[in-house]
Formats: structure tokens, C-alpha cells, sequence
């Protein structure tokens, strides 16, 4: 069904579930999973006078080295197979974090991308905003959602996947 998948994963709870569903989705389709870990220094970082914006884009570069290995260690668990990536968006581009999502999901010619929501609504929504709704406004191929408000993953990185995918019968 699916040959390669992304899977956007931020350190979250929520990209925790999405991660546990894509590799299950991976394993039981034979499919390449490449989780990505964006990294977006925010540009207010860069407008402040004497602050080097460097030790924002390290220390969030250190965390998606773990959320990686973390990622890396569960797939390999569970035997699928594929590499983690980590992306840095493009400051001078205007690239966000959902553009830089769909660059990625581009390079790998991704056949399903797989991101975490938490499914805010009103006010929440529109103040915090969203970075699932931003890319599927803008995804050339299938987007799985997977919603905060599913089921908890297992203690057992092995069957973490099995716990969060919803049995429809």
C-alpha cells in the first residue's frame, strides 16, 4: 500500500502517538519510515540586540537529535525500516515548519505523511494556530492525522504502535 512514509515528530505527546500509528502503518505495509524533526528558530530570536540566535538553534538541534534516536530505537524494535532526518527551515525562504514538512515530504516522495494534533478549537485555535491544519493546505500526498485524544501509548516501546491504532470493528 504505502513504499514510503513521513512522519513529522516534535518530542510530544501528541508526535508520540503519531510515530507509534506511522510504524505500525510501516510495518504492516513493508514501507520506508523516515521520521523528520524540523528545526525552526523563531525570527524574533534574531531581532534582539547582542543575542546570539545560535544557542536557540543548538539546543533545539540537541533535542531533535534525541526525539530521533528515541524515534530510531522504536522502528528498530519494531523492524522497519528507514532513516530519521532532521530539517532546519530556511529563514531567508520564509519557510515555516508545515512548508518545511512538505519539502521533505518532496525529497522522499512520500506517499503518506503522518503528524500529531491536538484538535484545538475557537479561540485556542486561532491564537496558538496550527501546524497539521497549515500543511494540509498545502500536502501533495495523503495526510494521516492522528488526534492528542486517542488512547495512550504503551509503556513497552513494542507494542507502543499497537496501543494507539484504534481497532474500527
Amino acid at each position: 500500500m504505502y513504499k514510503q512514509i513521513l512522519v513529522a515528530v516534535d518530542g510530544s505527546e501528541t508526535s508520540a502517538r503519531a510515530l507509534a500509528a506511522a510504524i505500525k502503518m510501516a510495518r504492516d505495509s513493508d514501507a520506508r519510515l523516515q521520521p523528520l524533526f524540523v528545526v525552526d528558530v523563531p525570527l524574533m530570536s534574531y531581532d534582539v540586540p547582542g543575542y546570539d540566535p545560535s544557542y536557540v538553534r543548538d539546543a533545539l538541534a540537541d533535542e531533535g537529535r534525541q526525539v530521533l534516536a528515541d524515534a530510531a530505537a522504536l522502528m528498530a524494535v519494531a523492524g522497519v525500516k528507514g532513516a530519521p532526518r532532521m530539517l532546519e527551515t530556511e529563514l531567508l525562504e520564509g519557510e515555516d515548519v508545515a512548508h518545511g514538512i512538505q519539502r521533505a515530504a518532496q525529497e522522499l516522495d512520500a506517499d503518506l505523511v503522518v503528524m500529531g494534533t491536538h484538535g484545538r478549537r475557537g479561540v485556542r485555535r486561532l491564537v496558538l494556530g496550527s501546524v497539521a491544519e497549515h500543511f494540509l493546505h498545502i500536502a501533495a500526498c495523503p495526510v494521516l492525522l492522528v488526534s492528542a485524544h486517542c488512547a495512550a501509548p504503551s509503556a513497552n516501546p513494542a507494542h507502543a504502535a499497537d496501543a494507539l491504532v484504534k481497532d474500527p470493528s
